[in-house]
């Protein structure tokens, strides 16, 4: 059995690799191709996003997967990007105003976690909470990253500004930000 060397690479760097690869393969693509992306992920299926090299000339693979269990209702192509739109936005303003974005480990596995930024929006009067989590996979040379749809429930009881439904509010989170940056602009679902 091959040895896999292990790498290790800054939370921040590894953050922003992970945004752009979800802002290419699922926002900035053509909507056809995003759709069919989003279909094998609401279907369970983990798919392949790309392989990248690194400064050590070593290739990681990241793949994708989407956990929408704990979503309410039904969801659809384009209430799951409207929920990437607010996520990547979000992600992206932590990451150029250069804050402590808190981190979620696995009690027994420090390879598995969740990042404390949230992409909250509304439909039908209630809130979905869209959060960003990968596992490195101890010892192997590849990246799950895990859209996760979370109960909202766990955070508290929504804010005063939640009350008009807008994507821009935000429940109760360890980070939250407007969704007013690039990465957010000019997305058509």
């Amino acid at each position: 059995m091959a040895q896999h060397q292990t790498q290790t690479i800054p939370r921040e760097k590894f953050l922003l690799m992970s945004v752009n690869l979800l802002h290419r393969a699922l926002l900035e693509t053509n909507r056809t191709q995003a759709k069919n992306l989003y279909r094998e992920l609401s279907e369970g299926r983990a798919v392949h996003l790309t392989n990248v090299q690194m400064e050590d000339r070593s290739t990681v693979r990241f793949d994708l997967s989407l956990d929408h269990s704990e979503y309410r209702g039904k969801l659809n192509f384009g209430t799951f990007r409207t929920s990437l739109t607010v996520l990547i936005a979000r992600l992206s303003d932590a990451l150029r105003e250069q804050r402590n974005i808190t981190v979620f480990t696995a009690e027994n596995d420090p390879n598995v976690m969740i990042f404390g930024v949230t992409g909250v929006t509304w439909q039908d009067g209630e809130p979905s909470v869209l959060v960003l989590g990968a596992d490195s996979g101890a010892g192997q040379p590849s990246v799950m990253l895990k859209l996760m749809y979370l109960d909202h429930s766990q955070f508290g009881e929504p804010g005063e500004g939640l009350a008009d439904g807008s994507a821009e509010n935000s429940v109760d989170s360890p980070e939250v930000a407007g969704a007013d940056s690039p990465a957010a602009g000019g997305e058509n679902s």
